[in-house]
């Protein structure tokens, strides 16, 4: 899946994070480094088909490789009602057959071009994207074009992709980590749109027809809903004149997904326990309706995750991985969207020390909530500044911060006035952000694990009112057990 701000995390698991986060070098005792420097980056050029389809460029010359993407305003967010994950498997469904092409012509005229072509479904968008070498851009934009106009969604190769999701849906019910992505976005938003994952349910997938995929891709994939962004060694007059034949001829009126309504905030506490018997650890999930990424206070969040869960050194995981050995690693993070993504703290916790694990995780919350030094908060500003500019590095990574431009309407100096914002991030601004966004007071826990082991444990922390769940009722489409868990 293409992210498009590198900070804004999606529910993944702790453990898998800290793995990444185990090779970075603890600096909680290191002096502070200076100030950075502010990003340079070539001009944002921009320009119109004879179709007024808008495309963004950043010209560089570096290598010798062109990357370019399409972006549709429609993603897992537009998903009609009854028909969760149809934006993810059209995407995926794309590059199966389109014009006059199968899947297998498709997948060997791409690779004898050196080309690469992927397709994802995020909340906001659906990104169609082609990485080639500079003097290939041609032909593989004709490709490119017909894998965007015209996919045929050939029954026998939904069939096949059926046949894959469904068996991911499988593997997930062994998945305490999956488990608790689908559990956590249920308990926190309902039957709000966000409360379920991109991908969708098994009853869907077994459903989906090609008349679905054909309608979304009507309704999604026309000029009025798309922008072209690119990125790499050719100039604006080249491209222009490279993508006007692939899709200045594109017409087709298209629907403009309706707005996500705002999500009404976790009131209380509640604790979802889900059984896994036998389950080697505990995941568990704590978190509420975070904020849109348009809100003014983006930046200050950033600082503010950062101290909590967005770095190794970071409080969460320097409590319950360095301090206390209860997880190879703990994070937090904002998942920003066009309305408000969630707000998250996780881990993946020894089963035998998941009750007092949980009861850090509400100590880290609530000190959050308490001034924060400024040594604390100088470290948090220059590893956010300093990272920066490795999401620039290459012609892919330059396409994905234009997506991020087009679906959130950013500034054109918003790249280059990234450091300098965050540098003015304040000790108050942190202890505003903490108040309003991280309240432990009000918060959705779920807990994926072995229910005789745990259960008791987190009932003895008093936290809230404990519902019991199988897996069965979290991802649905299987068989209940005989006597379920009651809710209490």
């Amino acid at each position: 899946m293409r992210r498009r701000e590198l900070v804004a995390a999606v529910l993944v698991s702790a453990a898998s994070a800290a793995a990444l986060l185990a090779q970075a070098p603890d600096r909680s005792r290191a002096p502070a480094p200076g100030p950075p420097p502010a990003l340079k980056l070539p001009a944002i050029q921009k320009f119109e088909l004879s179709n007024r389809v808008p495309v963004l460029f950043i010209e560089t010359h570096k290598v010798p490789l062109v990357e370019v993407a399409v972006v549709l305003r429609s993603g897992a967010a537009a998903d009609p009602k009854g028909k969760p994950g149809l934006a993810n498997l059209t995407a995926v469904m794309l590059d199966r057959g389109a014009g006059s092409r199968s899947a297998l012509e498709l997948s060997d005229e791409i690779d004898h071009l050196g080309a690469e072509i992927g397709a994802s479904a995020d909340w906001d968008e659906t990104a169609v994207a082609v990485g080639v070498p500079s003097e290939r851009l041609g032909p593989a934009l004709a490709i490119f074009s017909d894998i965007v106009r015209k996919p045929t969604f050939p029954a026998e190769e939904l069939e096949r992709v059926r046949k894959e999701m469904l068996t991911t849906f499988l593997q997930w019910r062994d998945e305490p980590e999956a488990i608790a992505r689908v559990a956590f976005a249920r308990a926190i938003y309902g039957d709000h749109a966000y409360g379920r994952v991109t991908e969708g349910n098994e009853a869907f997938v077994r459903s989906v027809s090609r008349e679905d995929l054909e309608r979304f891709h009507r309704a999604a994939f026309a000029p009025g809903n798309a922008t072209i962004v690119a990125a790499g060694d050719v100039t604006a007059a080249n491209l222009k004149t490279l993508l006007e034949a692939s899709f200045g001829s594109w017409s087709g009126t298209g629907e403009k997904p309706p707005a996500v309504p705002e999500a009404q905030q976790v009131k209380g506490r509640s604790i979802w326990i889900v059984d896994v018997p036998d389950a080697a650890q505990s995941e568990i999930r704590v978190g509420r309706v975070g904020a849109a990424r348009s809100t003014p206070d983006f930046f200050p969040m950033l600082v503010a995750n950062t101290m909590l869960g967005g770095s190794f050194a970071s409080r969460l995981n320097m409590n319950l991985r360095e301090a206390h050995g209860y997880a190879y690693g703990a994070s937090s993070g904002f998942d920003f969207r066009l309305s408000a993504g969630p707000f998250y703290a996780a881990a993946a916790v020894q089963t035998d020390k998941t009750s007092p694990a949980l009861a850090e995780f509400f100590k880290e919350l609530e000190g959050m909530r308490k001034p924060v030094g400024e040594d604390e908060l100088t470290r948090a500003r220059n590893y956010l500044a300093l990272r920066y500019p490795r999401g620039f590095e290459t012609t892919g990574q330059l396409a994905t911060r234009l997506e991020a431009k087009v679906v959130y309407d950013l500034p054109d100096d918003y790249f280059t006035s990234y450091t300098d914002r965050i540098a003015k991030v304040t000790a108050a601004d942190v202890a505003r952000i903490a108040a309003r966004y991280i309240d432990p007071s009000s918060a959705a826990v779920v807990v994926v694990g072995d229910r005789r082991k745990i259960e008791a444990g987190i009932r003895a922390l008093n936290l809230g009112p404990v519902r019991v769940f199988t897996v069965d009722q979290i991802l649905g489409g299987g068989k209940p057990r005989a006597q379920d868990p009651k809710s209490k």
